[in-house]
């Protein structure tokens, strides 16, 4: 598995987008993108269409701050 730390914008009303950056474990970047749409759509209930995604990037280990991701990380190897 690798680290991904995805950054873009959802909408939380007719004029207005929330900026996010989250980081996820998967085994590639359509894995990170699928898992970004299924975390927002379950936390803040917002449809895919509404869901844009500016930037992909792959992370180094020692960039990884957030904790669960580390521990996924660490555990598969």
């Amino acid at each position: 598995m690798k680290a991904y730390e995805i950054k873009g914008e959802f909408r939380i009303s007719v004029t207005r987008w929330q900026p996010f950056t989250i980081e996820v474990a998967t085994a590639d970047e359509p894995a990170a993108r699928e898992k970004v749409f299924a975390l927002i759509g379950s936390r803040h209930r917002i449809k895919r269409q509404f869901v844009k995604i500016d930037g992909v990037r792959a992370m180094k280990p020692e960039e990884i701050t957030d904790h669960q991701v580390k521990y996924i990380l660490e555990a598969g190897d």
